[in-house]
């Protein structure tokens, strides 16, 4: 451990939109679980503006940040080679070596980490808050660091992927990945992936029943829709299409979203990423046309599902509007205490699926690191017309980064610490 006892970080004030650079005390080892991390690049995610914006209802100051990549460069007295019927990383963790941290602490042995629901640990806690300061700064005590984290000593071929894009592991890539995988793997849209009808496309093999006539062309298509275009939805967006290429689907993706930038980007990406889709087709919409555009898709009856990556309730109200009867709406954007904007009886009539919630990072690690060794083109880029990650910046540049990726002028933004 450096003999250094200041770092710098960016620290948010109360109640909203006071973001500062300040010297404060490096973090030390408080619990024999703890690990201490030098931190070399952490992420601004759309998450943030929760708490920069005041919609967190915080009343402390709190270093900022939960995605970062970095060192290890202190572990607790529970790390140690002999370590049993523990996560696996209590016995093979050492100082110095380089890890990637989920955005939320997962102790890897309650109830809820070992059926792989790792976001709702009875240890959660979210990282960039009073209880458990972030990763924009120079060092992060990490809790529960033997479930928490994951080595990249663990990944076989990770000497190719960049360092930039071993950021995304920490939050945005998982969770488009998790926003996919839930949609595609919902009861309502496996009728369209096995061509089995419901209920049969999710239940054993059992005898048939011969009043079910074939399914037609047109029953075989999944047409779906990414709300939000910022970098959440543009990982979601690449990763269903990498499902439904891989499962050889036939599909119509829309992706949407009322900025020009964001859809022009994502067009971009998807000259790169999109080849000669023989089962399928992808356009980006802007939300004043989208809905005559799904409707003439569909011969009137909406998406299959529709993945809700902005969270606010206008988002929700036009996936509500957009899905078709006996869809699902799959939100894994950030909500704050609004009303979610349906009455029952609009859902019961239409029988929609609702499914919320954060997406569970550790667990969906494996998912996202596939993806990403797959899909370098796009997601191991820094700065270019089809790059996720817009720039590297020094902490001095916090103040006008927040401001800007608070008014849409900038992108996906990491922070160089020691820049």
């Amino acid at each position: 451990m450096t003999s250094v006892t200041s770092q710098r970080a960016v620290r948010w004030h109360p109640p909203s939109y006071d973001i500062r650079i300040e010297t404060l005390p490096i973090p030390k080892i408080e619990h024999p679980d703890d690990a201490i991390v030098k931190i070399q690049l952490a992420g601004l995610c759309g998450s943030d503006l929760h708490m920069y914006r005041g919609t967190a209802r915080l009343t402390e100051p709190c270093i900022m940040g939960h995605e970062f990549i970095g060192e290890i460069v202190a572990l607790g007295a529970s790390f140690h080679p002999s370590s049993t019927g523990r996560p696996h990383l209590y016995s093979t963790l050492h100082i110095g070596d380089k890890i990637v941290s989920p955005f939320t602490v997962s102790c890897g042995e309650c109830h809820f980490c070992r059926v792989g629901f790792t976001c709702r640990c009875v240890e959660s806690r979210l990282f960039g808050t009073p209880l458990t300061p972030g990763g924009q700064a120079q060092y992060v005590r990490v809790p529960r660091a033997g479930g928490t984290l994951y080595s990249l000593q663990d990944i076989p071929d990770g000497s190719s992927l960049a360092d930039s894009s071993l950021l995304l592991l920490c939050d945005i890539l998982p969770t488009g990945v998790f926003a996919a995988f839930q949609a595609l793997s919902h009861a309502k849209t496996l009728p369209f992936t096995t061509r089995q009808p419901y209920p049969l496309s999710g239940s054993p093999p059992q005898i048939g029943d011969a009043s079910f006539l074939p399914f037609l062309e047109e029953d075989k298509s999944l047409t779906m829709a990414v709300i939000g275009l910022g970098p959440v939805g543009v990982c979601a967006c690449i990763a269903l299409l990498d499902m439904l290429v891989t499962r050889k689907l036939k599909f119509n993706v829309i992706a949407i979203d009322p900025n020009e930038a964001r859809r022009a980007k994502m067009a971009s990406i998807y000259s790169t990423i999109g080849g000669n889709y023989q089962f399928g087709e992808f356009q980006v919409a802007d939300t004043n046309n989208v809905k005559e555009l799904v409707a003439n898709l569909t011969k009137g009856f909406g998406c299959n599902a529709v993945l809700e990556v902005v969270g606010n309730t206008s988002a929700l109200r036009l996936a509500y509007e957009l899905v078709r009867p006996f869809g699902c709406i799959n939100s894994v954007g950030v909500h704050s205490d609004h009303t979610v904007p349906y009455k029952g009886v609009e859902l019961y009539d239409k029988n929609v699926s609702l499914d919320f919630g954060r997406c569970p990072v550790r667990a969906m690690f494996p998912m996202a690191l596939e993806l990403l060794l797959k899909r370098q083109d796009v997601l191991g880029s820094v700065g270019g017309e089809t790059s996720l990650v817009e720039k590297i910046a020094s902490l001095d540049d916090a103040v006008q980064i927040y401001d800007d990726f608070d008014k849409g002028k900038c992108g996906k933004v990491l922070f160089d610490p020691f820049k």
